[in-house]
């Protein structure tokens, strides 16, 4: 399995003795990340709602582990946390990649349209505020750690209409980031956005399906849509830590679909 997610290696990152959190990890850019990961000797926590089989694939055989929650629910994913760092014995990163998005109309029914709101901003946002502020109390006493969003383009130039409170969402998560690398810092811990646009994922095809290739390839500026092995050296890199004094950036990866 990791061996389909493998990426150019003229640079070799080490990370053993890492011990990384990655949500949404079954599948998708949260599946690459955890293979980057572990093909650089980090050990990694696999994080999974439903999709067992998947997150479990990718920590075979790796001395890792996969666990599920959630994240709709807070106190599930203050639990998460909880039980990676009993996993592995502490950790030095958390991957917040676990995200979803729910097309709903401007016109839907007020019930309905509060509810994709609310079950939005509760995984995409509410739980990768949970879990990083679990993971600032850790790390601020272990000696440090980063964490990593995976947000949006979004989050800078809106999205469709439909999809209004994903950016709210994403944009939310950014302001995050900078104010944990802000008011952290000095206590070891760093933290950053990758900020992807349109991504070829499991969670893509129903757009693609809706909208179509051709509407989805429209504004990129390369030959091939984002995928997510372009995202995930990205991760291992900031891991790493040679590029600590990037803390509070947020990195766009969206084939010139948005330049700022």
């Amino acid at each position: 399995m990791r061996g389909e997610l493998r990426y150019h290696r003229r640079v070799k990152i080490d990370l053993t003795g890492q011990r990384a959190l990655v949500t949404g990890a079954s599948r998708g850019i949260g599946r690459a990340i955890a293979a980057a990961l572990l093909d650089s000797g980090a050990r990694v926590v696999a994080h999974y709602r439903s999709e067992r089989a998947g997150a479990e694939a990718v920590v075979r055989g790796t001395g890792s582990v996969a666990l599920d929650a959630d994240l709709s629910n807070s106190r599930a994913a203050a639990d998460l946390f909880a039980r990676a760092v009993d996993a592995l014995g502490g950790l030095d990163l958390l991957v917040n990649n676990a995200g979803i998005a729910i097309e709903s109309p401007i016109d839907a029914s007020t019930d309905d349209w509060i509810r994709a709101w609310e079950t939005q901003l509760a995984v995409n946002l509410t739980a990768a505020g949970v879990l990083s502020r679990e993971a600032v109390r850790h790390f601020a006493s272990h000696g440090g750690g980063r964490i990593v969003f995976i947000g949006s383009r979004a989050a800078f130039r809106g999205d469709t209409s439909d999809y209004i409170a994903y950016a709210a969402s994403k944009g939310g998560m950014t302001a995050l980031s900078a104010s944990i690398a802000r008011g952290f810092g000095k206590q070891g811990v760093k933290s950053f956005v990758i900020a992807p646009g349109f991504t070829r994922t499991e969670m893509a095809e129903d757009f693609i399906a809706k909208y179509g290739e051709a509407y989805a390839m429209k504004d990129i500026a390369l030959e091939r849509m984002t995928e997510p092995r372009d995202i995930a050296p990205l991760v291992v890199f900031l891991a790493s830590g040679l590029a600590d004094h990037c803390t509070g950036t947020s990195i766009d990866v969206n084939a010139a679909s948005y330049v700022r």
